[in-house]
């Protein structure tokens, strides 16, 4: 299962997400539920880098991980929407196939 989690600062502001795991919807290389969100969240990070001039805000790792962080200093109007986006698109991924995904928002400082 992917483990969706947009994180949300004191004032309600989305300032990053953390994603992890694969969906598990089908084999490697056929999977459309981690196809989508791969195909989103690289879109997003790379969108924060190219078009909003945000750089080293994101971290992948082993086994489907993906951090995007932005510091509070950094972000601009351009930069929530683009988190907006994301959580809009990460939200209906997970309700149509509640199964292998799941989203959640979590605020800054609290345990996931």
């Amino acid at each position: 299962m992917i483990r969706a989690v947009m994180i949300l600062d004191a004032s309600g502001q989305l300032t990053g997400c953390e994603l992890r795991g694969h969906s598990g919807y089908a084999e490697q290389g056929s999977d459309i539920v981690c196809a989508a969100v791969s195909a989103l969240s690289i879109t997003c990070a790379n969108s924060l880098e190219a078009l909003c001039g945000l750089k080293d805000i994101a971290e992948c790792g082993e086994d489907g991980q993906l951090s995007i962080r932005i510091p509070p200093e950094a972000m601009t109007p351009d930069a929530q929407l683009l988190l907006q986006s994301l959580r809009l698109g990460l939200e209906d991924i997970a309700g149509t196939y509640p199964r292998y995904v799941k989203f959640s928002i979590r605020k800054e400082g609290t345990k996931p």
